[in-house]
């Protein structure tokens, strides 16, 4: 069994272009049991991206934020996707969301697409690396390197964990920057060497991080829980991710 990245690729550009088509006119927004925002926007990726992947592949489950494609069971393999990852961004009209694909096998996110449509940036990952889009269709491949200049160059959210990351950063013993970026796009700039560390301690769920956590580590960087204990993935596994530190 295999997938092909570049089928993640065209579902997730299709997902985006209907995503773009509602941010580009009026947002109708509603709420979740945990309050948070949920748009026509995610519903439609989420219809797209599921209708996809099951025509091309039928037997593999499908865990989504919005949905699944049957009843919850201990897959050795699924699909793992955010159809509108940043919703609070989306609403912010700022560009910074992402849709996130993810094949997970034995709990690790083998195959994977982070599609940033507002800002046209396509990421994938498969055992052959991790590459970023150019903007003439070609594909550059990523190494997770450490940014130029003598700051540590520091993502972070503008929403979740602030107190925390106030903590974190008054540990530091090396000069800092410290910019802050939306959705899985934090860790598209790990991968992309602009940033080098990406901490995280506010809540996240597992289809938030598993595309991204293996467009970084293809690019061959890290993304562990605060014990040095790389994220997994699962169908069954509480649906919280820990607090974790994405890094090159």
């Amino acid at each position: 069994m295999t997938v092909s990245v570049d089928d993640l690729v065209v579902i997730a550009k299709q997902a985006g272009e209907a995503i773009m088509k509602i941010y580009d006119g009026e947002i109708a927004v509603s709420q979740k049991e945990d309050e948070s925002p949920l748009t026509l926007a995610d519903l439609e990726a989420d219809r797209i991206i599921c209708s996809g992947l099951k025509k091309l592949y039928p037997e593999i489950f499908i865990l989504s934020e919005e949905s699944a494609s049957g009843e919850l069971a201990d897959y050795d393999n699924f699909f793992l996707v955010d159809p509108l990852d940043g919703t609070k961004e989306f609403l912010k009209r700022n560009g910074e969301f992402t849709v996130n694909i993810a094949w997970i096998k034995n709990g690790v996110a083998e195959v994977a697409v982070v599609y940033v449509p507002a800002l046209e940036e396509c990421y994938k990952a498969d055992a052959s690396g991790a590459f970023e889009e150019q903007d003439d269709g070609t594909w550059k491949k990523l190494e997770s390197k450490k940014s130029a200049g003598d700051k540590l160059q520091i993502v972070g959210s503008r929403s979740h964990g602030a107190e925390e990351m106030e903590k974190w950063l008054a540990t530091l013993t090396v000069p800092y920057e410290f910019l802050a970026v939306g959705s899985s796009l934090k860790f598209c700039r790990v991968a992309q060497g602009v940033a080098d560390v990406y901490p995280r301690f506010g809540p996240t769920c597992q289809w938030d991080t598993a595309a991204a956590q293996c467009i970084v580590e293809k690019a061959g960087g890290t993304v562990t829980d605060l014990n040095g204990v790389r994220l997994h993935y699962g169908v069954l596994r509480e649906k919280l991710n820990p607090y974790f530190i994405c890094k090159n």
